[in-house]
């Protein structure tokens, strides 16, 4: 089992920070990469990758989810997002809806999202706090998503 301690939160936020160098980002410029640490200890990371077509652009942190998933990985610790433009990010890089809802879909309320500008300056958040009425399957099969 894995355990988030302030070493590994910056290990995290190193290699979402590396995972940048990846990004294929020909249209944005905003070169993104992300860490998903699992329970279980192991670390998938992702880049997005863009296409000129636009919906086919995938985002870093669900390049992250689905290798992990690919690979029987169901339970997660944390997530590192490093995204912006320039050498060094100057803005923390929130994830979007849409890697917000991946995220619910596999994590407790209170899996670890980082954003990190560097290994040494980042901010810490519960899933809950970016995404407080996210629904799970649960909640779909029940309806209950409609009643909060």
């Amino acid at each position: 089992m894995a355990k988030l301690t302030e070493k590994k939160e910056k290990e995290l936020a190193a290699k979402a920070l590396d995972m940048r160098k990846m990004a294929y980002v020909p249209f944005s410029g905003h070169p993104v990469g992300a860490a998903l640490l699992a329970k279980d200890g192991r670390v998938f990371t992702g880049c997005n990758v863009e296409n000129s077509s636009y919906s086919p652009t995938i985002c870093a942190e669900r390049t992250a989810f689905v290798k992990a998933v690919s690979e029987g990985a169901r339970e997660f610790e944390a997530i590192a997002i490093a995204g912006g433009f320039g050498e060094v990010p100057e803005t923390y890089c929130a994830p979007c809806g849409v890697c917000r809802q991946v995220m619910v879909e596999f994590c407790g309320r209170d899996f670890k999202v980082i954003l990190a500008k560097t290994p040494d300056d980042y901010k810490v958040y519960d899933l809950e706090e970016i995404m407080p009425l996210g629904f799970k399957i649960e909640d779909v099969k029940s309806g209950t998503y409609a009643e909060r």
